[in-house]
């Protein structure tokens, strides 16, 4: 493992030096879900939840979320995203439902774009979540996590999911 790279020799936060680096196609993908009553997804299929068309909503919000980053995590440098793509998909078991949320971010630039994938993630499951809460309080976020990354000095990275490591549907 990595050192950690955001303290300085007085090990106080510290944004990284990234002038030397060179400017490279980056692009992560990062995965949330929320679980959810059956009810609550028939509802937001069928659009009938009161405060509007869920998804879209929940998509605009989460490239909002992307592009402003860097203003909500201290650390991280202001990029020029090239892209954000969200997509979203569903799961029904028996008394529960889950909206899966899969974000893929872009740049060409000096640093990677990881937490932009996970803001936005985050915040699509967090919009769901307030769109649907009068229907149903005891919607459960997550796991939110780092799927891939490619391109700058650490390389690619992809998670290694091991077998039966899924969680299956209720769990």
């Amino acid at each position: 493992m990595s050192t950690f790279t955001h303290f300085n020799d007085q090990g106080r936060a510290r944004m990284v030096d990234i002038s030397a680096k060179n400017e490279t196609s980056r692009a992560a993908t990062a995965v949330s879900q929320v679980q959810m009553t059956l009810e609550v997804l028939n509802k937001l299929e069928e659009g009938k939840i009161g405060k509007g068309d869920v998804l879209a909503v929940a998509q605009v919000a989460g490239v909002m979320a992307a592009k402003q980053t860097s203003n909500i995590i201290p650390m991280c440098h202001p990029l020029a995203l090239t892209g954000v793509n969200i997509h979203f998909s569903t799961e029904r078991c028996e008394t529960k439902g889950t909206i899966k949320i899969e974000v893929e971010v872009k740049t060409n630039g000096k640093t990677g774009v990881e937490m932009e994938a996970l803001t936005a993630a985050s915040v699509c499951a967090l919009t769901i979540y307030d769109m649907c809460k009068a229907v149903d309080k005891g919607m459960v976020i997550g796991p939110t996590y780092l799927v891939q990354k490619t391109g700058g000095k650490s390389g690619d990275y992809r998670r290694e999911i091991a077998e039966g490591g899924a969680k299956k549907c209720g769990e």
